[in-house]
Order: C-alpha cells, then structure tokens, then sequence
C-alpha cells in the first residue's frame, strides 16, 4: 500500500518499494493521509485476533532455561523435552545422527546470545544509538513509534501498561517489534489468508530483509527499521517466524512433540529472542546470557502450548489438529475422536499430560524473568501469570476445550497485575543456581 501505515498482501502485491520510505522522506515526500493510513491498517493489523496465542504480549520465553542444555549428563524427563545436548541427538532410519528441533533452535539462541554478549562487551552498558535523523523525517519516525504503541495498547492492553515502565527507547522499539509480529501473523491468521501463498510469504521475507538493511517499505517498518538499528536484534528469529506461516500453509497435523516444539518456537518462542535484546538483562545479574535466552523462549513456548489447549475446538473446525499424533494414539484416541469432540476419561487423562508439559514449561520461564532489566520484568510477568490461568480454567472447564473456550475473567486479570508488579520488584538472585555464571 505504497508509503502507507500497512501493506496489505494478496497474490498480486508487491513487498518492496523501489525508492521506500526513507527515500521518500529526502525526496520531501509527505503523502502520508494518516486518517487513509490509520484505517488501511487496521484492515491487516487489528482485524481479526492472533489465533493460536501468537500475540507478543505473551511472548517472552524458550524451553531450556537452566543447565539442562549444556550436554550433562541427565535422563529423558519424560515430559517430551530431551535434557541435554547429546540427548537431543536421534538416529535416522539409515543410521545417521539428526539433531532434534530443540537442538537446533538452541543453535539460534547461542548466535543471538554471542550478538549481544559482543556488544556488551564494547560498552559497559547496552547504550541506545541516537535517532540517526534526515531532513525531514524524525516526526514521521516519531509518528510511526506512536502508531506502533496505540496497536499495542488497543490489542495488548495489559502488556501494553507494563511497558509504560520501561524507558522510552525501549517502551517504542517493543511496540515495533510487537506490531510487525502482529502483521506477519495476519498473514495466515488475517482477513486475507485465503489468498495467502508461499511466494506472497517469500516476497514478506524479502521486505524484512529490507528492513534490516535500513531500506523499510512503509512508517511501521521504519519503526522496525530503526529498532533493529539500534538494538543487537538478530534477523533469524524473524526470519524463523515467516516459516512458521509457511507451515501453517500446508501442515495441519505434527506426528510428534518434536515437530510441534518446532513449530510454537517458529510461531512464539521466536517472539522472545527478538525482545529480549530490546527489554535487557539486570545489570546485576549473574546468570549466563544463553540462560536467560532459554527462559526467553520457554514462556513463547509455554504460551503457545497453553493457546492449542485451548483452542482445539476451534482449531478442528478449520481441520486442523496441533496435538502430537503418536501422543493421541497412546491415550487410545484419534483424530475423530478430536472432530467428535467428546469429553472422555482418555481425554481427560491425555489433557492432564499435555498440561503438565506446559507448566513445566512455564516453571523454565519463571527462573528467568527476574534475570530481565528491573524496567522490563511487569509485562513479562504479567504475561506468564495470565497464559498461565489458562491451564487453569481448562480445567475448570472439566477440560472440556471443544466447546468451551477457557478465558482468564477481568476481576483474576485485575489481581494479576499488582501480584506480577510485586514478582517484578525481586531482584536477581546470587545464589548458586543453574543460571548463575561460571
């Protein structure tokens, strides 16, 4: 949609502008009709809902938040996760060694973990560049941060107050990557997803490298743009989210947790190795950068696992499952009976195991949240204790997620903000601990 708020994607769009947004800007161009802007985008960013939980207020987290992904030598937990380095190895049929999806999502924590300990290490502390400003151009890039932020506000509202208490640099280069999480997610989830092909999701790639090569297409990638020029933010975990898209194009079923680990990293742990360059690590605290990275991503998937536990109802309608298979099978049932949508003893009993799983997931975030900056540590907590209470009125619900959906009510939101404001207020701890540095 040219230099507007959005562009919205169909089969015969175009991702990438031949002069983009900052040309225009030096060409003195200010054909920016905010009113056209703000309702085009709407039409892509706020209609619809991010299905599935892929709303980046949740998002804070990775699954492997303390020692058990540092190659010692400890058993299989049990709970789908393998614990350790070399347990994350499998052999193929033809007797070759193949990494796991945990694995190699570890590989990307440890690259994104190594871009911010080297910039640590040429500033003491993480220093936010200046607004490099060309005539012209810091009021627009002023207004694309304050479009990102009422996104934010109006479908993050909770996140949204939490990141009121971060400083101002800080508070807008979240709401930026929150909106282009939310847009790429509209992608598949949006109101235009029935024309929605890989080349379209090709072409959205395309554009984000754009972005971080400091050429953004419109005022919200400008917001990005200038985000990630600031901040050590790596491009694979954004990269790695368009996949996710992709595989919702074409997979409907995942035949074990494995490729369904995979596939709420793509979707949500993602989210957290974006953000958490942006949010900070304590000055003061003594764990190790990959940890806290881990933490990072076991609350996306934590929050992840939690939204398909919710939404299995709905998910069956449109014909998709997000269970793994294998799993299903072992509890004696199958995909009709998930189309049948009977609430049983064998589903009561497979629930219980798929929401131990997530809450042990969420218990690996919770060892990192308190390691975040002391600005950053509210949303984030908010955030887990929320999609936590999820599990919780599944439930309630006599796990009964075909058709009724589990939902925390306003007066348990209300008592959580001032329980995750307090969680925020502890500071990292010293002691002997997994996450503390060698």
């Amino acid at each position: 949609m040219s230099v507007a708020l959005l562009w919205v994607i169909s089969t015969t769009s175009e991702v990438s502008s031949s002069t983009g947004f900052l040309e225009s800007v030096r060409e003195g161009n200010r054909n920016l009709d905010s009113s056209r802007s703000i309702s085009q985008g709407r039409n892509l960013i706020c209609n619809g809902r991010f299905r599935r939980g892929r709303k980046y207020s949740r998002n804070l987290s990775h699954p492997n938040a303390d020692s058990r992904y540092f190659c010692q030598d400890k058993s299989n937990s049990g709970d789908g996760r393998n614990l350790s380095v070399i347990s994350s190895m499998v052999a193929s049929p033809a007797g070759e060694m193949t990494l796991t999806s945990e694995q190699k999502v570890y590989d990307v924590v440890l690259k994104q973990a190594a871009l911010v300990k080297r910039q640590l290490r040429s500033s003491e502390n993480l220093e936010v560049k200046p607004d490099i400003v060309l005539p012209g151009s810091l009021s627009l890039l002023n207004e694309a941060y304050d479009r990102c932020g009422e996104v934010c506000a109006e479908y993050a509202k909770t996140f949204y107050l939490g990141t009121l208490l971060m400083t101002p640099a800080r508070r807008r280069a979240i709401w930026a990557i929150y909106v282009w999480c939310r847009r790429t997610d509209e992608l598949v989830d949006g109101p235009n997803a029935s024309h929605m092909t890989p080349e379209a999701l090709d072409r959205w790639e395309a554009r984000l490298e754009d972005v971080f090569r400091g050429r953004p297409f419109d005022m919200l990638d400008a917001a990005l743009s200038d985000t990630v020029s600031k901040f050590p933010v790596d491009i694979q975990p954004f990269r790695d989210m368009i996949e996710g898209m992709r595989m919702d194009l074409w997979k409907s079923r995942y035949k074990n947790f494995d490729e369904l680990y995979l596939y709420c990293y793509y979707v949500a742990g993602t989210v957290g190795l974006m953000s958490v360059p942006v949010m900070g690590i304590a000055p003061e605290s003594q764990a190790t950068t990959e940890s806290v990275y881990n933490a990072a991503l076991a609350l996306g998937i934590a929050n992840q696992l939690t939204n398909i536990l919710r939404d299995v109802g709905e998910d069956a309608r449109r014909g998709r499952i997000y269970l793994p298979q294998d799993e299903l099978a072992q509890a004696g049932l199958s995909d009709d009976d998930i189309f049948a949508g009977k609430v049983t003893d064998k589903w009561r009993n497979f629930m219980k195991k798929q929401i131990t799983r997530a809450r042990k997931f969420f218990d690996d975030a919770e060892k990192g949240v308190t390691e975040l900056s002391s600005a950053s540590r509210w949303p984030v907590w908010a955030s887990l204790l929320l999609y936590r209470q999820i599990l919780d009125e599944i439930e309630v619900n006599d796990y009964n997620n075909f058709t009724r959906r589990a939902y925390v009510n306003k007066p348990k939101k209300i008592l959580a903000l001032p329980i995750a404001y307090a969680k925020s207020l502890v500071p990292p701890s010293r002691a002997s601990s997994p996450f503390v540095k060698a």
